[in-house]
């Protein structure tokens, strides 16, 4: 486990972020990046790994999100 992993899980609670929490993290509005991730941008593919749907709610894993921000 990473130190950002850590950090996040620390920070959370939870394996898997809600779309909020993910924009609160990357500094953006939840708007924004759910704009940002429909298309076909760099953080978009980047960020897709991440993505779990659980019915109709989208959540990101902080396992991948961690190396996402990892690599940045």
């Amino acid at each position: 486990m990473t130190p950002t992993e850590e950090l996040l899980l620390n920070q959370f609670n939870s394996p898997l972020l809600s779309l909020e929490q993910v924009a609160k993290i990357l500094d953006r509005s939840p708007q924004g990046l759910r704009i940002t991730l429909s298309g076909e941008g760099e953080l978009a593919r980047r960020l897709r790994p991440a993505k779990v749907r659980v019915g109709r709610r989208v959540l990101f894993r902080i396992s991948e999100l961690a190396r996402f921000i990892d690599e940045a």
